[in-house]
């Protein structure tokens, strides 16, 4: 990836940041902490890795994506934005009655979006379906599903890591936002989940740590993935509201939203970094 490509997908991903702070905004309620922890992965998912159409997104043979930790929406939502799937002022009427876009992804009524998801431990199931089908159907999409690290204490998490090593399906990538923090604390004093990359591979994956921030190491490790002949499991180290500095590492932005001079401190933080990637 050249510094111009790197550029523009920062330039991207702090939009889809601030995308997330409109939305929990104005929906007075959301969980922004985890929405910007997972903002860069979602943009290189939509703009570099997979290949989906706005246009068209029923698309039969469009790569899949599931949004395990369904409550971290407000970042994909302005992410699928950016990309054309619908127009950036739905963020602004968030979880309002009647709104197309709610609080956790719902695939009968917002475009791009491959599967209803929010209760923890499902999304990766649904995933493995999606893969296995494809296997069974001949089909050459991948599927691609997105989980937070508070999420891996369901054991639902593990049944389904072992049917997808078990049905080698080497066309699911699990992506893990390891930001270390949950509702409760940290992962570690609530439920012991690491070590992550020995538990999956524990399960018949092949599977990598990396800097979820970091653009480059991204492309490398969706590579690798797509080398792979085993489902395969990207351990991203993030920060909890990355890119806000009050926000950053902080268990109480979890699940709240930002009163109006938080919002105003937020947006004007990702508005300076926005016009130094743009000078």
């Amino acid at each position: 990836m050249n510094s111009e490509e790197r550029r523009q997908l920062t330039i991207l991903a702090t939009k889809a940041r601030q995308g997330a702070i409109i939305g929990t905004y104005n929906a007075k309620s959301g969980h922004p902490g985890g929405s910007l922890s997972a903002a860069d992965v979602f943009t290189y998912l939509y703009f570099r890795e997979m290949n989906v159409d706005p246009e068209n997104p029923s698309w039969e043979d469009r790569d899949r994506f599931v949004l395990s930790k369904g409550h971290c929406c407000p970042s994909l939502y302005a992410v699928l934005a950016l990309k054309g799937y619908f127009s950036w002022d739905e963020l602004s009427v968030l979880r309002h009655v009647g709104a197309m876009l709610q609080g956790h992804p719902d695939m009968k009524g917002t475009p791009g979006i491959d599967m209803s998801s929010g209760s923890l431990g499902q999304g990766i199931s649904a995933a493995c379906g999606m893969a296995l089908a494809a296997k069974l159907d001949n089909k050459d999409y991948r599927v691609y599903t997105v989980l937070g690290d508070g999420e891996c204490e369901e054991g639902q998490v593990w049944e389904a890591a072992m049917f997808a090593g078990h049905k080698q399906l080497d066309n699911l990538t699990v992506i893990v936002d390891w930001n270390g923090l949950q509702i409760d604390g940290t992962t570690a004093q609530v439920g012991g989940v690491e070590p992550l990359d020995q538990k999956f591979m524990s399960f018949g994956f092949d599977t990598v740590i990396i800097d979820g921030h970091d653009f480059d190491e991204i492309e490398r490790a969706f590579a690798d993935a797509r080398r792979s002949d085993k489902p395969f499991a990207i351990i991203m180290k993030t920060i909890k509201g990355k890119g806000v500095s009050y926000m950053e590492d902080e268990v109480g932005w979890h699940g709240k939203a930002p009163n109006k001079d938080e919002y105003e401190t937020a947006m004007n933080e990702l508005s300076e970094r926005l016009r130094e990637l743009e000078a």
